[in-house]
């Protein structure tokens, strides 16, 4: 859900050297792994950040590359092609790419509870999510973001069938701050920090408080030929990652060094804002809950995400714990 600066062609072909497990490395090396972002560096990736700083994955071994993507939806069909190992993906971006075959599996999770949100200027007429009634309120064009909307709108009491829904792609932070929406569907950790630091007043209303579970918004994710050939690699994997954002709940002004020393075009004062509301997301570390995790695969159903039941035994690696 953001303008990303890699172009895809640079993306692979740096992941053409670093993927495939480590192939023709010396004995004793580290096996060589590569992990696409699902958009933009930011502070919701500071437990990846922290790990690979800290060492996390090479004590299990493995040496990772971290790319940043072209787009959201480029990350299943790297997995799918071999080109890469590891990818976070928002979890609906998963369920999607079961869903048209995709032998995607999540194996750990980066956020314990949902990002999206519908969010509207304070100084307008939207005071809950039944106010979306006859108003203008933009999407991206993603299927999630008819169902954060159409879940709002009906937990509210209001009818859904009654919002004007304007396709903004990518633009929410500018839409509300020039007015052309009444609201717009974007991440309460992103989006409405970013509006609030422009000096733009908003309402943020969190879907899991509107009809919503609380299921893993982003979820680190390999592919199931990887999964087969190599637990080990994967298990070290996700491991390393829980490990990250543990560090990161312990100390997060040093994982917010780790994230800036690794991406120093980021501004200090917003990736510290998001990450100081994204803190109690972070926990339990990396955990995959199955009841959480069935719970979103009826949401996801039910509003129209998929368009068939979704088998969370095989989209996903639950480990101990």
């Amino acid at each position: 859900m953001r303008t990303f600066a890699a172009s895809l062609a640079a993306v692979l072909a740096g992941l053409a050297i670093a993927a495939c497990g480590g192939d023709g490395a010396e004995p004793g090396a580290p096996k060589r792994a590569s992990l696409v972002l699902d958009f933009t560096p930011n502070a919701v990736h500071s437990g990846i950040f922290a790990a690979q700083r800290r060492g996390f994955y090479e004590d299990e071994g493995v040496g990772l590359e971290v790319q940043p993507p072209s787009a959201s939806t480029d990350a299943p069909k790297l997995l799918a092609a071999g080109r890469t190992d590891f990818a976070v993906l928002d979890i609906h971006d998963l369920g999607i790419a079961r869903e048209r075959g995709l032998d995607v599996v999540g194996i750990a999770a980066i956020v314990q509870r949902p990002l999206a949100a519908v969010i509207a200027r304070a100084d307008g007429p939207v005071r809950r999510p039944r106010d979306l009634e006859g108003r203008r309120v933009g999407v991206t064009g993603l299927p999630s973001d008819d169902a954060v909307v159409e879940s709002e709108v009906a937990d509210d009491g209001g009818d859904p069938a009654a919002v004007e829904r304007v396709t903004i792609g990518f633009n929410a932070v500018s839409s509300l701050a020039a007015g052309s929406v009444d609201a717009a569907t974007g991440f309460w950790n992103a989006e409405a920090v970013a509006l609030r630091r422009r000096g733009v007043a908003v309402r943020t209303f969190r879907v899991d408080r509107y009809g919503a579970p609380r299921y893993p918004e982003l979820v680190l994710v390999t592919s199931g030929s990887l999964l087969e050939r190599d637990p080990g690699l994967v298990r070290s994997v996700a491991d390393a990652t829980g490990r990250g954002y543990a560090s990161a709940l312990r100390d997060p002004d040093a994982a917010l060094d780790d994230l800036l020393a690794e991406n120093p075009e980021l501004e200090r004062s917003e990736q510290q804002a998001q990450l100081r509301g994204l803190l109690p997301a972070f926990s339990p570390p990396g955990r995959l809950r199955p009841a959480a995790l069935a719970a979103w695969a009826a949401w996801d159903l039910e509003h129209g995400i998929v368009s068939r039941p979704i088998d969370v035994g095989a989209a996903f690696e639950v480990g101990e714990g």
